[in-house]
This record gives structure tokens, C-alpha cells and sequence, in this order.
């Protein structure tokens, strides 16, 4: 399949268990979960996700989160996703990610990540991975990424991880408020920083820095277009609309039900092509052309 032939790329997708049957979440977490977004999907390995996508016509970014120093509890392997990433090619792209709170050894990780298996970004969720962004002490690691010119996606806004459980298995959302990344977008112009997903409660604020900043994108998974809010409607159709992209969540969403419910917006064409396809393609530099 070639990239004529994608009708979208769906630039935010969880591979939620490895080759070997390792789940990158506990129980606990994939349980809060399926309670909060009401998911019936199975849990997919690489090429069952890349056989999913492939019979849509679409593209996937894939990923998982390593938050082992906050959780307690390993992600599934990266080294899998990118090798399965590679099988696939003409469908998955794979982004890595690293341990924030292991300092040194998390930008060596990174180095490893982009190095030797070929990842195309990374994936940070500083609610679950327990880091605050902003904090001068991750700026080598950030740093590390600018220089590698490979972009990153980072969660903004509630999480449905440890939603509905007492103390929010003592996550804080504070730590995804997306103002946390435009100092990091202010520190690194030439990182390419995904704000993933619609930023509630903070949704103005991730808008406002999508304006101001040329190096960050919002991405607009995790909710159904149906319940956008009108701000974000609005600055989708008209002066972000070279800044924003198609994301599922998956399997949180699955594309049909996301692309079906983005239909029913009845934005431009030119609007639809861009936040589908078009946008991501430039991103991430699949038509080998400039990224910026």
C-alpha cells in the first residue's frame, strides 16, 4: 500500500501487548480504562493492529508509554513495536519512549530508540510517567530529542488511566496542563511537540500555544468530535487548520467511530484533507520533504 493510497494516518495509536503476551499497563490501569471510555476492543499485538489499519486504507503512529519508575510495572517492548513496525511498514510507523525520571540513562535510551531500531519520535505522558515538563531538569532530554530532529507526542488534559478510582491511583493531572509544554516549545524551536488530544479542561490553552508556537501541532484523539468544543471546531476549520491532526486513541476510540463522528462536523474539504492526511504527511516527513 502505498502513501496514495491512505485515506488518513491516524497519528495516535496504543499497542497495548508485546510478541511475548506483556501488557504495558496493570490491570488496575487497564481496567479504569475500559470503565471510562466504555471500550469493547480487544487488546491487539503489532501486526494484528497493522493488519486492523491495513484493511482501512489507513496509516498508524504506534507507541507505548515506559512510566516503570512511576508505576511500578515495565512497558511492553519497544524493541517490538519497531521491529513490528518494520514488518509493516506500509502501514505503521513506530515512535519510542523513554523513562523520563531515569535521567541519564533514559537519553541514552532515546539515542538506542532512534539509533538502532529506527523509531520516528517519541511518546511522553507526564500524568502517568509522574514528570512535570517544564522542569529545568528534563531539559537535556528534550535537548537530546531537538538535536535527533525527531518529533515527540505528549498527553494533555484528564486521562481516563486511574479515572473513577479513589485518589486516581494517585496520578496527577496538573502534571498534562499543556501550558507545562510551551516552555518546553519556548526552550527547544526546533522540537516539533505534539499536544495530544483535546486539552479539557485546558482546551483554550492548548489552542492559544498551537497559535503562538510554530513547533507545535495538536493532535485530536481521546474524544469524539461530537463533543469538541466550539473553540476548537472553530480554530480546526479555519486558522489552525495546518495544525492539527487525526488521532484515534485506539483502541480507547477506534477510527470508524472517530472518522464517522468527524464526518458529521462537515468541515471544507480542503479542512478534512488537511487534518486527515495532509498535515501528518508533512510532520513526519513521509513525502521527504522539509518537516518544519
Amino acid at each position: 500500500m502505498t502513501l496514495d493510497g491512505i485515506r488518513a494516518i491516524d497519528t495516535h495509536v496504543h499497542i497495548q501487548v508485546d510478541d511475548s503476551g506483556h501488557f504495558g499497563a496493570s490491570q488496575e490501569q487497564r481496567d479504569a480504562m475500559d470503565r471510562y471510555f466504555g471500550s469493547g476492543e480487544p487488546p491487539r499485538t503489532i501486526d494484528q493492529t497493522a493488519e486492523y489499519y491495513r484493511e482501512r486504507e489507513l496509516m498508524a503512529v504506534v507507541f507505548t508509554v515506559d512510566a516503570t519508575t512511576n508505576s511500578g510495572h515495565r512497558p511492553n517492548s519497544i524493541d517490538d513495536i519497531a521491529a513490528g513496525a518494520a514488518r509493516n511498514a506500509d502501514t505503521l510507523i513506530a515512535f519510542g519512549s523513554v523513562d523520563p525520571l531515569q535521567g541519564e540513562a533514559a537519553i541514552d535510551e532515546l539515542r538506542r530508540q532512534a539509533g538502532e531500531l529506527g523509531v520516528k519520535g517519541f511518546k511522553f505522558h507526564p500524568t502517568v510517567q509522574g514528570f512535570d515538563p517544564s522542569a529545568p531538569e528534563f531539559i537535556p532530554l528534550f535537548s537530546a530529542i531537538e538535536e535527533l530532529d525527531l518529533p515527540i507526542v505528549v498527553h494533555t488534559g484528564q486521562t481516563g488511566v486511574g479515572a473513577g478510582v479513589p485518589g486516581g491511583l494517585g496520578l496527577r493531572l496538573g502534571l498534562s496542563n499543556p501550558m507545562l509544554l510551551d516552555d518546553v516549545a519556548a526552550r527547544h524551536p526546533g522540537l516539533r511537540i505534539i499536544l495530544a488530544h483535546p486539552s479539557v479542561p485546558w482546551q483554550d490553552e492548548a489552542i492559544s500555544i498551537a497559535t503562538h508556537k510554530a513547533n507545535v501541532w495538536i493532535d485530536l484523539s481521546g474524544w469524539s468530535p461530537k463533543y469538541f468544543s466550539p473553540a476548537l471546531v472553530r480554530a480546526t476549520r479555519t486558522y489552525l487548520k495546518h495544525k492539527m491532526l487525526f488521532g484515534s486513541d485506539f483502541p480507547a476510540i477506534t477510527p470508524d467511530r472517530w472518522l464517522r463522528d468527524f464526518a458529521a462536523l462537515e468541515l471544507p474539504e480542503d479542512v478534512e484533507r488537511l487534518v486527515l492526511k495532509d498535515n501528518a504527511v508533512k510532520l513526519l516527513g513521509l513525502d521527504g520533504g522539509s518537516t518544519a
